[in-house]
């Protein structure tokens, strides 16, 4: 699968003063029957569709690459489920495009920004390789992944609200039933990446603190399961808003499953 379209996948793309694109990969912004009929601008819901795109599949790539380096299991084991959701929004916004009459090879002036900016984030990953603790480098991955889920997040929720104001249509029909199926998991994704960042940095916040011995909330009862052992759990369970839960609200709501 394509991660950054180039001319030599078969990408094409708008010429730019700054960007040399030969002439056999120009095109311009065509016009698309299926989105005039929604209501929608052609020419500028192409150039969006493309930015989409580039962010999940830049959001693909980093998540196989923190799934490589993490030496964290319950880390892997999220990084691994949501890379793997992640490459299927693809294949769905894909088939949005399709539909539209678009090409999901074309490539936008915002989604060539949106490449370089992903690039920075995944970047930003390796420049502490080596030079600090491992927990301040897990939480460097988690934290690149919380960015690139906030705006894919923000991406999905903006797709849902055109889908809803889009005229009857195939394409509204397609539109408003993946972005609700999406969604829902674009909240758990930027959900957990948010809610474990927080935890961690206050795992380093407090190490050897006071009262650090005598509490164990962020990640666990003595004896009992860990948040991310009850986390697990919940998600086996598909129990709701698992990811802004608390270990204690894991713990009971696992236990109310039936999962004691």
């Amino acid at each position: 699968m394509t991660i950054v379209v180039t001319k030599s996948t078969g990408g094409t793309a708008q010429p730019m003063e700054s960007t040399y694109v030969p002439p056999e990969s120009q095109v311009a912004a065509t016009a698309s029957a299926a989105l005039s009929e929604a209501g929608m601008d052609p020419a500028f819901m192409a150039d969006l569709f493309s930015a989409c795109v580039a962010h999940e599949r830049c959001g693909a790539h980093l998540y196989r690459s923190v799934a490589g380096r993490t030496t964290d299991p319950e880390l892997r084991r999220n990084y691994e489920q949501f890379g793997g959701e992640t490459r299927e929004h693809i294949d769905k916004l894909e088939r949005i495009i399709v539909e539209a009459g678009g090409d999901p090879m074309y490539v936008s002036p915002a989604a060539r920004a949106t490449e370089r900016a992903a690039g920075g984030i995944l970047e930003s990953t390796y420049l502490l390789s080596g030079s600090v603790d491992a927990a301040t480098a897990e939480v460097v991955m988690l934290e690149a992944v919380m960015l690139a889920e906030a705006k894919d997040h923000s991406n999905w929720e903006l797709l849902a609200q055109l889908a809803v104001g889009m005229t009857g249509s195939p394409l509204a029909e397609l539109m408003q039933s993946t972005t609700q199926e999406v969604l829902a998991q674009e909240e758990e994704h930027y959900g957990w990446a948010r809610d474990t960042r927080a935890r961690l940095l206050f795992e380093q916040a407090t190490a050897g603190g006071a009262g650090n011995g005598s509490s164990s909330s962020s990640n666990g009862a003595a004896g009992g399961r860990s948040r991310d052992e009850l986390y697990a759990e919940a998600q086996k369970m598909d129990i709701p808003g698992r990811s802004q839960m608390t270990r204690d609200q894991l713990e009971a709501a696992v236990n109310d499953r039936g999962g004691a």
